[in-house]
């Protein structure tokens, strides 16, 4: 096909989809612009399936030899942006996979998650040059116009080593024409990757390795750290201290992961078969989850807050408000260890933090030499709409403790750059949202703590003293899993740790082989995607248990011990028992559940109040079998009954529940 042919496909194509129209309005932009212009830089958006359709050449031309199909359009600067590429394996870069192409200087689609980027500085996009030889015809004039192509480096665009075609002279830049363009590099790793970071996997050893991506102009801060996004781009070689493989991003789309279906049939006889209460499907599924960990029936209280913690999670590109942090006090700290391992494996973006490592960002010079400070993502980041897993929270230091303790409080991280040291003439800083829960534990058994010990301990109240008061107070729940609490079954678990030594691999219990783990990783995927919104009933009762909880624990010197989270909190732990029964509607069942764990969680932190509620009052029962589930239905209700007391006696101005006479 003739240049001239594929002319004429491109004019009637960029007629069909406006792009004439676009052409028309950049024109009348750069000519009420008073900059003076080497280059004029065009965008053309280009839609693969409807250019191939009209013209399979061009549209083969554009996705084969993009910087060559660009001259087609016009002699100007350029830029072709295409909308996505044909769904086939040969357009896929696989980040996992070697060798990867960077020698056809073709279009290829990639997907990765941005652990680190650069602040936004500036490159050429277009340069005049001139004849220093003032005899020479080309000493004036537009006759030497360098612009920037797809892959290319600032040195390519400008320097000082260009000669004249005709008399070889230097050619010397005419800055009064340079045309700058914003430019900034990220890093991402293919989603697989983040296998590295849970503790819980097959151990099977394997590497990965970042891709950077550079983004300019309009592609600039279009990308986030911690979020999935699909790339179109070129990979090219480029040479620092080492060569390594980058991708000039030509378009960038978030990616949407798809929403499971439905649950494992299994899972949904169980719904079935406890229609009937609003309690006994997740007392069930507390029962027996993690059976591989600990034996079921054990750790019942703890298990149901990991599960509604995971089902908060989001795998979507929102601000996550309703996380649920959780602090667990132990003296197993090997199982509780091993039972979060467990848990954050089965949500895509659950997290162990290394202590080689940053939990929050942290700040670098930038490897490509560009000027830019590099900003590592930390595992809060990265663990984005997921868990970040802490480990023992005793063993940060305590600026890390100050760190977390502000970041959980205000949902948000800030990074300063100090000028002086990154060669800027002022300071910057940036602020990144923290959009995860966090898991930590503490260990009671911890050799400081004996040395450590409170003496005016109020009714119920837990010794905390290891770290900061204010930092227990700011996760939202603090779970008992020492020696003296009801969750800590010593017989059961040491014959499950005795039979897993011998028989590792082994499924000791009927629900492990009944609901295995990829059934509960599809129940939480699903669970989690439902939208659920509150009852008029559960609206009340959130209210009126918040007011007054906060009215009976307020002193005249201290104020109220219940700050205004507490109230998102009760939202997330309701939403979140809502979710877990796979229903779209919270009802006043599930604020129960949520008022007896917080209640519970705060009797730790500051000690027992009017409302007394029994540190097993979740699961008053061992269960053995329905008539177990059946006597802690009539159990919860009689708490939901002492519940609507305690608002109508201590929370005036709120809703008083009518009951049945």
């Amino acid at each position: 096909m003739s240049n001239l042919k594929m002319k004429e496909a491109a004019l009637i194509y960029l007629d069909r989809s406006g792009g004439l129209q676009k052409f028309i309005d950049d024109c009348k932009y750069y000519n009420d612009s008073k900059q003076s212009y080497a280059v004029y830089r065009f965008n053309v958006l280009i839609n693969p399936s409807d250019i191939v359709e009209l013209d399979a050449e061009l549209g083969n031309h554009i996705l084969h030899q993009p910087l060559k199909a660009a001259q087609v359009f016009q002699s100007i600067n350029i830029v072709l942006k295409l909308t996505h590429l044909p769904p086939l394996p040969s357009y896929y870069l696989d980040l996992c996979e070697f060798p990867r192409d960077y020698t056809s200087q073709r279009f290829y689609t990639m997907q990765g998650i941005v652990i680190a980027m650069t602040t936004v500085t500036k490159y050429t996009q277009g340069a005049r040059f001139l004849c220093s030889d003032e005899a020479c015809p080309l000493s004036k004039g537009f006759q030497y116009i360098r612009v920037h192509v797809p892959g290319a480096t600032e040195s390519a665009t400008v320097r000082n080593d260009f000669l004249c075609n005709l008399c070889s002279s230097s050619l010397q830049e005419d800055r009064k024409f340079r045309v700058l363009g914003d430019k900034q590099i990220v890093e991402i790793i293919t989603a697989e990757s983040l296998h590295a970071f849970q503790g819980y996997c097959n151990n099977q050893p394997f590497r990965f390795q970042s891709l950077t991506v550079f983004l300019r102009d309009e592609s600039v801060n279009k990308m986030n750290i911690g979020n999935e996004y699909k790339v179109i781009g070129i990979p090219t070689c480029v040479k620092t201290s080492q060569t390594a493989v980058c991708v000039e991003a030509n378009s960038i789309t978030f990616c949407i992961p798809k929403v499971p279906s439905g649950i494992s049939d299994n899972f949904r006889c169980l719904l079935s078969l406890t229609s009937s209460s609003c309690w006994k499907f997740t007392a069930i599924l507390a029962n027996i989850f993690a059976s591989q960990i600990v034996p079921p029936g054990t750790y019942n209280l703890l298990k149901l807050c990991l599960l509604m913690s995971l089902v908060q999670t989001s795998d979507r590109n929102k601000e996550l408000e309703n996380f649920l942090d959780i602090l667990i006090v132990t003296s197993d700290t090997l199982l509780i260890d091993r039972l979060l391992n467990f848990s954050i494996s089965l949500v895509p973006r659950g997290i162990r933090h290394s202590v080689s490592t940053e939990i929050f960002p942290t700040v670098s010079r930038n490897k490509y030499g560009t000027g830019a400070v590099s900003i590592q993502a930390g595992s809060a980041l990265l663990a984005k709409g997921g868990i970040c897993f802490i480990g023992d929270l005793a063993s940060h230091k305590k600026d890390k403790l100050e760190q977390l303790q502000s970041a959980v409080e205000s949902r948000s991280i800030t990074v300063y750059i100090s000028g002086k040291k990154f060669g800027d003439d002022v300071d910057q800083q940036m602020t990144f949202p923290v959009q995860c829960s966090f898991w930590s534990f503490l260990d009671m058994d911890s050799p400081s703590r004996r040395n450590i010990q409170k003496t005016n301990m109020l009714i119920g109240q837990m010794d905390c003293s290891l770290i900061p008061a204010n930092l227990v107070e700011a996760f939202a729940l603090l779970i008992n899993c020492s020696e003296s609490s009801p969750c800590h079954p010593l017989l059961p678990t040491v014959q499950h740790t005795l039979k897993k030594a011998i028989d590792p691999e082994g499924l000791l219990y009927l629900a492990s082989k009944q609901f295995t783990t990829e059934d509960f990783e599809k129940l939480l995927a699903f669970a989690k995607n439902l939208n659920v919104e509150f009852s008029l009933e559960a609206e009340r009762m959130i209210h009126g248990y918040y007011l007054a909880s906060r009215r009976i624990r307020t002193d005249s010197i201290c104020g109220s011990k219940l700050s205004a989270s507490a109230l998102k909190y009760l939202v997330s732990l309701s939403e979140a028992h809502a979710r877990l029964n796979l229903r779209n509607k919270v009802l006043k069942e599930d604020v129960l559940i949520a008022a007896l764990l917080f209640e519970t969680s705060l009797t730790l932190k500051y000690g027992a109040a009017v409302f007394c509620v029994a540190p097993n009052a979740v699961f008053p029962f061992e269960q053995y079998n329905e008539d177990y589930l059946e006597q802690r239905d009539v159990y919860l209700t009689e708490c939901q009954q002492q519940l609507q007391q305690f608002i109508a006696t201590y929370g005036p101005g709120t809703a008083i529940f009518a009951s049945d006479e």
